[in-house]
């Protein structure tokens, strides 16, 4: 079996430096707020360029937290609303209307599969007060366009970056583009602790404030409240590890590509249509999507032959049961990419071997 992420390889290869960094916090006898905690945040803005990293319990809590910092700020107040990609993991819009936002769904580009930058305008209405880009499977979402579209109408600009650690766009990282960045640390993503864990980076100190004490109960001094909040808190044992594997991301971002630039150039079926080089030129391998109108029969086939594959995602979010009020949305491109997507090994411990073999099952599909 070729597994689609092997989570115990990717931690074999550093398990004596974590075991170490562990090991120091355990002995340490303070395993929540302590110093290994500040180290990453340390790291880890200095990694993507911005002033202030504020970690928490995951990605979704980091979204959470970003636009409930906004709505004390007085920047936001429920019932505004943010654009956002009709074709993201519904963790970026269940951020949204767990603050009493509206999502306005924007859909992608085929080309891309990111939010269409020529269909923001036209989805802005008096109540947008912020867009969230989602750097989906890797690529960077983020173009000059949007940039200037918030700059000029006074919006925020948030990036969902749970699938893009070490993305470049120019002489900047993803999560330091917009005003504000959710990072998630799932152990699948590239950047990945040994359970959840996620962050916010902005340069917005009052922002980064609001943050990291919604994330502490809502107190900044202990036993003192200003706001409602919330406990969403990195644990030390996860941040000694992601700062471990910080280390050496830039690293294992290359061997994602390498096995990508393999499948580009290799992949050949008139059945399967595969991202072309222009578009993995800004992007992390996070997921490589195939799309395949018999997608379904592609995945048993490649699971007969000991292939395990994902789909990311089978149903989109405006056809989920949470958000009934949406079923008769008409989204046609999302809902194409998400009945023909199939995410296929891309990682950094596949081996040459097994992605040859990935790719001469790709090529005998169907003949």
């Amino acid at each position: 079996m070729i597994k689609y992420l092997d989570l115990k390889k990717v931690t074999e290869v550093y398990s004596g430096e974590i075991k170490a960094a562990v090991e120091q916090v355990i002995d340490s006898g303070w395993y929540l707020q302590g110093e290994a905690t500040s180290r990453f945040e340390c790291h880890y803005a200095g990694f993507i360029g911005t002033e202030h990293c504020v970690a928490c319990g995951n990605g979704l809590d980091a979204l959470t937290l970003i636009l409930r910092a906004y709505i004390e700020m007085g920047v936001m107040k429920p019932g505004d609303e943010v654009v956002v990609p009709a074709n993201t993991y519904i963790a970026s819009i269940l951020a949204i209307t767990a603050n009493g936002l509206r999502p306005v769904l924007v859909e992608p580009r085929p080309d891309t599969l990111q939010i269409d930058d020529g269909l923001i305008e036209q989805a802005l209405t008096p109540r947008t007060k912020a867009v969230m880009i989602v750097h989906l499977y890797g690529r960077c979402a983020y173009s000059e366009r949007i940039g200037e579209i918030c700059r000029s109408r006074g919006l925020r600009l948030i990036e969902d970056n749970a699938q893009a650690h070490g993305l470049r766009y120019g002489g900047k990282r993803t999560g330091a583009l917009g005003d504000a960045a959710g990072h998630s640390f799932y152990p699948g993503k590239n950047l990945g602790a040994l359970g959840d864990a996620g962050a916010v980076t902005t340069d917005d100190v009052e922002l980064a404030a609001a943050v990291r004490a919604l994330a502490n109960y809502g107190s900044s001094r202990k036993y003192v409240f200003r706001y409602k909040g919330m406990n969403s808190r990195m644990d030390e044992l996860q941040a000694a590890v992601l700062d471990v594997k910080l280390a050496h991301l830039d690293e294992e971002n290359m061997l994602r590509r390498s096995v990508a630039l393999d499948y580009i150039e290799n992949v050949d079926n008139p059945l399967i249509v595969l991202p072309g080089q222009d578009y993995w030129r800004n992007s992390v391998f996070h997921i490589f999507p195939v799309m395949c109108e018999r997608r379904d029969e592609l995945q048993e086939y490649l699971a007969e032959n000991g292939v395990q594959t994902m789909i990311h995602y089978p149903i989109p979010p405006h056809r989920q049961q949470c958000y009934e009020e949406w079923a008769g949305m008409s989204l046609p491109v999302t809902e194409q990419i998400h009945a023909r997507e199939l995410s296929i090994p891309c990682n950094q411990v596949l081996e040459k071997r097994e992605v040859l073999t990935i790719i001469e099952l790709l090529n005998s599909f169907g003949r």
